[in-house]
């Protein structure tokens, strides 16, 4: 059974939060875009707390990109 959201689940804040991430990158460097990348990843997935869900959505970011 999935734990893993993949619903839509922003409600109208989708384009709000992907122009804060765009802001966020702005500036940066590709190195320090991806420091970014990976500490908000670390951040979000310590609030999610679930080892599992978190398994699974690395699976499913990873079967997105054809691997």
């Amino acid at each position: 059974m999935s734990r893993l959201t993949t619903d839509w689940n922003l409600g109208t804040a989708g384009d709000d939060i992907y122009a804060a991430l765009v802001e966020a990158h702005r500036g940066l460097s590709e190195e320090e875009a991806r420091r970014l990348d990976a500490r908000l990843i670390l951040l979000l997935a310590n609030h999610v707390g679930d080892a599992e869900t978190i398994r699974e959505a690395i699976a499913q970011a990873r079967r997105g990109l054809g691997k």
